[in-house]
């Protein structure tokens, strides 16, 4: 079955990456906790939890995860399922992005 999609979803290449896009789209709350998830539950589908935001603020934390280069999102019949490039960001920024898993898992003990 075709994705309902007109357009192709946008995701930048690794040589694409741009640093401050990825460390804007880790300052929103929702969408570290989107990040935490997927590092927990690769794989996981968009609508599969509730970060308590209405669904048009959700899709667009998915969208500028996505256009920043933070996750890779498939589009499977009606459903987007979403991975972190962790290897790839790991090589362009090393140890960002476990440094910002490991500040989170810190943040939530304290909480």
């Amino acid at each position: 079955m075709a994705s309902r999609l007109a357009n192709p979803l946008t995701i930048p290449t690794e040589e694409e990456f741009d640093l401050f896009e990825v460390m804007s789209a880790l300052t929103d709350p929702v969408r570290r906790a989107i990040v935490v998830q997927l590092a927990e539950e690769p794989g996981r589908a968009c609508s599969n939890a509730d970060y308590g935001v209405s669904k048009s603020a959700l899709t667009r934390h998915w969208r500028i995860l996505r256009e920043s280069g933070l996750i890779r999102q498939e589009a499977q019949g009606n459903r987007h399922r979403n991975w972190l490039r962790r290897e790839e960001l790991d090589r362009r920024f090393p140890g960002l992005l476990g440094l910002v898993l490991d500040e989170s898992a810190r943040s939530a003990r304290v909480s």
